[in-house]
């Protein structure tokens, strides 16, 4: 009993020590936000997502050690307000539109798509008043549909071969009307010149 009240003792010690000294390291790799960015105060570039689009809470893209890390990219992200499409539209404009944005996204950040490392890809059936759910193997097949429709699309985006790994998941309901969004990395190949003017 002593011997294991000990252990935890020293394990406990051990993890507040590790955070101790790590924490200096992590605040040291903090970059400050870039100019544009909404942290900055400055307007958001246009095109990519949190641009001409409304900024979805807690999604944020941004470099680290030359990777670029994309979130919530959606149908309706990087599109002005007059022209976002709504979950009743047909899925191919849904993956269409997202792609595009992604693609802007990522050639913004000094990236190609097929510098992309990684996808993850989310799906949703359409949730809307007049257009019944289905259910049991109606569902199952309704969302088969949709991944048969993603692939035939989602492949023109990338050079033969040079497709990024990629999970696919189901899920309930995405937001911003949407009924596909992507997360994942890249690869920065050019980084973008710098927007902070020389001397500062």
């Amino acid at each position: 009993m002593e011997i294991e009240t000990r252990r935890s003792f020293f394990s406990k010690v051990t993890a507040i020590v590790a955070l101790i000294t790590s924490a200096p390291k992590l605040f040291s790799q903090q970059t400050a936000p870039s100019v544009g960015s909404p942290a900055s105060g400055g307007a958001p570039a246009a095109g990519v997502p949190g641009g001409d689009g409304p900024r979805r809470a807690g999604g944020s893209s941004h470099t680290h050690n030359g990777i670029y890390f994309f979130s919530g990219t959606g149908s309706n992200d990087g599109y002005p307000k007059d022209d976002h499409i709504l979950v009743t539209d047909p899925f191919e404009k849904h993956v269409t539109r997202t792609m595009d944005a992604l693609k802007k996204s990522v050639e913004r950040a000094g990236c190609t798509m097929d510098s992309i490392i990684n996808l993850q890809v989310f799906l949703c059936l359409p949730l809307a008043d007049g257009i019944p759910m289905p259910t049991g193997k109606a569902r199952f097949d309704a969302h088969k549909a949709q991944y048969d429709a993603l692939n035939k699309i989602y492949g023109t985006y990338f050079s033969p071969g040079k497709a990024p790994s990629r999970a696919c998941m189901a899920l309930e309901w995405i937001p911003g009307d949407s009924l596909i969004e992507v997360v994942g990395s890249a690869l920065v190949i050019a980084p973008p010149p710098s927007t902070v003017p020389a001397g500062e």
